[in-house]
């Protein structure tokens, strides 16, 4: 009969992060002149913390983002006049239409906060992702005091 070899695995565990176990950093978007969609995307990544070699689904391991210039983000081709961005208010007719464009003169902080919800986990730990967003019409935010990192 043949002789058995003994190998010695290496055990192979997967690492899960626990809820206290993370730093948040805080970073800061200059909006200008970036398209609104590409942005979000980045935006979204980092809120959820999957630019985190340790990141962890389950758990709130993104970084805070601040916005500014949101008045000044750029939308391709002719969204600006052609998407519109559609509420309900409950009741018979009650159905109204806004497009990007009028959105972005009157409140561009929720074009960009909407953009970005959207890209994120629809459960309770996405609304928690979600309050880490802060957007600025201008360029000037009341965070200066937490040293953000440019994203």
């Amino acid at each position: 009969m043949g002789t058995t070899k003994k190998h010695t695995h290496l055990r192979r565990q997967t690492f899960v992060a626990k809820k206290g176990e993370f730093v948040k950093q805080w970073r800061i978007v200059d909006a200008t002149d970036q398209r609104l969609g590409r942005m979000a995307t980045e935006i979204a990544t980092v809120l959820m913390g999957k630019h985190r070699p340790e990141y962890t689904p389950h758990v709130d391991s993104g970084d805070f983002v601040i916005v500014t210039n949101a008045s000044k983000v750029a939308l391709s081709g002719r969204k600006a006049e052609q998407k519109l961005r559609l509420t309900y208010s409950g009741y018979p007719g009650g159905q109204s239409a806004e497009s990007y464009g009028h959105l972005r003169d009157r409140k561009p902080e929720l074009l960009i906060e909407e953009a970005v919800r959207r890209m994120l986990p629809k459960s309770r730990l996405g609304r928690v992702m979600l309050k880490k967003l802060k957007v600025y019409a201008g360029s000037d935010h009341p965070h200066v005091g937490v040293n953000p990192i440019e994203l």
